[in-house]
């Protein structure tokens, strides 16, 4: 009997130790989270960064339309020739100056449509030449603000504006203005004035978000 005991005994021992040798191989070579774990996050990273370049607005994309006016920069490339590279400001007869082509036409124009002039008579003279066209500074397109505000006068759109911003760029409203009806006078393709009324005392309130509406190029707001 004792020494079935002790053979037990010896046995419950081997396998203890055999048991404990296998959890700590096992350890080794399971993936830790500093070790196995790190690297995937890595990995995801970069493809999480490239998704959100892809959904990244193009700030160039937002003046393919716009219109070239007069005192507006604008910078010309042609690809593999910077003598022709030049930046330009529109000149009162709408026209700017280049090399080997002398006075091009540009206000009235889009981007695009200047960009394809340009190559269009660079043609005559080089061989495919690759041109591009980007507006560096707007000074063409100006609103007017009259009224009970903290600096009334002409303001350069530069880019996307709209009322608020427009009031707050003023340094906003005198105590005694009229919050609730202040309106914008816009000139309609045909000619004709339209008025389109602002209740800026209900825009604060946040029951008229609607009516702060993008500023055009010859808008007057009237602030009584």
């Amino acid at each position: 009997m004792r020494r079935i005991v002790l053979n037990l005994c010896a046995f419950c021992l081997v396998c203890s130790t055999a048991l404990s040798q296998t959890n700590t191989q096992a350890q080794k070579t399971a993936p830790g989270p500093q070790t196995g774990g790190a690297p995937a996050q890595q990995q995801a990273s970069p493809a999480q960064g490239n998704s959100a370049v892809a959904k990244a607005p193009n700030p160039a994309a937002a003046l393919e339309d716009f219109m070239i006016g007069p005192e507006d920069v604008l910078e010309i490339k042609v690809w593999r020739e910077p003598d022709l590279t030049t930046k330009a400001v529109v000149r009162p007869d709408g026209k700017i100056g280049m090399t080997l082509l002398g006075d091009v036409q540009a206000s009235g124009l889009t981007t695009t449509q200047l960009k394809q002039s340009i190559t269009k008579n660079l043609g005559r003279v080089l061989e495919g030449p690759e041109v591009s066209v980007v507006v560096v500074e707007i000074h063409s397109q100006t609103v007017h603000l009259i009224g009970l505000v903290g600096r009334p006068g002409a303001y350069e759109l530069g880019g996307p504006l709209t009322i608020v911003e427009l009031l707050a760029r003023a340094g906003g409203l005198t105590e005694t203005a009229k919050s609730d009806e202040i309106a914008i006078v816009r000139k309609k393709n045909g000619g004709q004035l339209e008025r389109i009324p602002f209740n800026y005392k209900a825009f604060m309130q946040g029951k008229n978000l609607w009516g702060n509406i993008q500023l055009k190029n010859g808008d007057v707001v009237l602030v009584p």
